[in-house]
């Protein structure tokens, strides 16, 4: 999206071609912007500020996150536009970006039902607020500062507790004043025009959420060991890491600073060993969102009873994720349960084989059930793994790699 805006061309390495990260290639270029892969390299030829009206619906495929953080940058724009996505997509929660980006002078609508996509958006002349979003949400954080560029005034959001900060630090490599104290971030809008922005060469880290399948993979079978390279080690989201330790893993970080990367990156490396049961909950639950559906993975290999908690924001993703990570679990044999904000998870019990796993379309929840089917009885079938192309189509080959087989 700032490739979109800059002037010139913006060369990317280490771009996933996951269907998400296509789904908003496609989008902005339907915003004016271009692009062409040539080997391992993304091209994007930027607008340099000029994004045009779309001719069309924008189709947003089953990125919540490039829905919410486009509709930041749209709200901007002297045009209407409308965005929409898969059925999985509208059904998601979108009054938490309407509410902000209402306050700041956008028309925001909601043509689905529930306050759900799709999204049509009027932009124009936006003025600067202070936003305290009712849940920690680094997509609504993004979204907001995404529209302050294009405000009169400073936009700040406050936070309940601190959330990624991926956004923050690109603006800032890109020459955006962001400023941070404490739960406070906040930008000085560029009015109208928005910001002047050049394109330039990025390296982008490893996912992390990826790593984090082969990371447990191995911190949860004694004598097991994984090397993860050039993984992202974004301090907001690398929370998983030390839940492990604290559950018995041994776990080694070596980090390999990178100026086109403008984040943290380097190896992991992780031993095996039989996992303890602990609680998860608090302020560690927004930089561990993501990987909670692995959490109880690793909780139902472990011995004792695990507990999480204050993760109710997992029944709004592309699943159910408490329903969905303890329905599966339940037919490995795993005893859990569901909770309002989280679940409970009873471990060390033989897991089943000859079992089928529901996608429920999610894809974290195959590719976890894939990690815990490693240390099952016999064979699982999963049924619905399409859905793992939004986020890892690599993940079969992936999984060869360390000595498993599907087919």
């Amino acid at each position: 999206m700032l490739a979109a805006l800059a002037s010139g061309t913006t060369v990317v390495r280490g771009f996933l071609r996951s269907a998400d990260c296509v789904s908003l290639l496609d989008a902005v270029s339907g915003l004016g912007a271009s692009y062409d892969f040539d080997g391992d390299l993304l091209r994007i030829r930027g607008t340099g500020g000029g994004l045009r009206a779309p001719t069309g619906t924008l189709d947003m495929g089953n990125s919540g996150t490039g829905l919410r953080l486009l509709a930041g940058l749209l709200a901007g724009q002297p045009f209407t536009s409308e965005m929409t996505g898969d059925a999985s997509l509208r059904s998601r929660p979108m009054r938490r970006i309407q509410e902000p980006l209402a306050r700041m002078g956008a028309q925001v609508e909601l043509l689905g039902e529930g306050g759900c996509a799709p999204v049509r958006i009027t932009g124009g002349r936006l003025r600067g607020i202070e936003y305290t979003p009712p849940v920690a949400s680094a997509q609504v954080k993004s979204c907001v500062l995404l529209a302050g560029l294009f405000a009169e005034g400073v936009t700040t959001v406050v936070e309940p507790v601190p959330t990624r900060d991926h956004t923050e630090r690109l603006l800032t490599a890109m020459g955006v004043p962001v400023h941070t104290e404490g739960t406070r971030v906040w930008v000085s809008g560029f009015g109208s025009q928005g910001p002047r922005l050049t394109g330039r060469e990025w390296l982008v880290p490893g996912d992390f959420s990826s790593a984090a399948f082969w990371i447990v993979a191995a911190a949860a079978t004694p004598g097991a060991r994984v090397e993860v390279q050039g993984v992202g080690l974004n301090p907001r989201r690398d929370a998983l890491l030390g839940v492990l330790t604290r559950m018995g893993a041994s776990i080694t970080v070596e980090e390999h600073p990178n100026a086109a990367a403008c984040e943290r990156l380097g190896t992991v490396r992780v031993e095996g060993r039989t996992l303890q049961a602990v609680e998860v909950g608090g302020p560690a639950i927004a930089d561990l969102i993501d990987e909670l559906p692995l959490v109880a993975v690793a909780a139902a290999l472990a011995r004792g009873r695990t507990v999480i908690r204050d993760a109710g924001e997992l029944r709004v993703k592309e699943s159910d994720r408490i329903h969905s990570v303890v329905d599966n679990l339940r037919r490995f044999g795993v005893n859990a349960a569901e909770r309002p904000d989280g679940l409970v998870v009873e471990g060390a019990a033989e897991i089943r084989g000859h079992v089928a796993i529901d996608s429920y379309g999610d894809h974290r929840i195959p590719m976890a059930m894939t990690v815990l089917a490693l240390s099952a009885a016999g064979p699982v079938r999963l049924d619905g793994i399409a859905c793992v192309n939004k986020s890892y189509p690599e993940f079969w080959d992936d999984l060869r790699k360390v000595g498993a087989y599907a087919e």
